[in-house]
């Protein structure tokens, strides 16, 4: 049994005296993700939350809300990229978020991200994607 499942599988309910296991959705608070961040390879319980919501091994939700929260005090933990402007303003973020990491690659159907010189090799078709996959 994965680590994740036991963490999962503690959530009880007890009705009228009758203890269950249930499997539910969990909404994860921004202090577990920010208490995990710093923790990522490790098997501390944050990290393995962290991990979990990662590669999406529990039923997790998150709100528009709760997503600007977890934006808002990650921020500042998370060193801006330089980043080259993108061929159009309203795509900048998708050009900072290959900045920041080498070994991203931008998947689009975009013409103008496609032609784009200066992330040549980094940002690929739909048919490119598929093709390697």
């Amino acid at each position: 049994m994965r680590e994740w499942q036991e963490d999962v599988d503690a959530i009880v309910n007890a009705v009228n005296g009758v203890v269950t296991v249930v499997k539910a959705a969990v909404i994860v608070d921004t202090n577990v993700v920010v208490a995990g961040f710093p923790t990522e390879g490790s098997a501390l319980p944050v990290a393995r939350i962290l991990r979990g919501m990662q590669e999406a091994a529990f039923p997790f939700v998150v709100s528009e809300p709760l997503l600007a929260e977890y934006r808002d005090v990650l921020a500042p933990a998370v060193a801006p990229a330089v980043a080259p402007a993108a061929p159009d303003p309203g795509d900048q973020m998708l050009w900072e978020l290959l900045a920041a990491r080498a070994d991203l690659v931008l998947v689009t159907g975009d013409k103008r991200l496609l032609r784009d010189r200066g992330m040549r090799g980094r940002v690929i078709s739909v048919e490119a994607f598929l093709a390697a996959a």
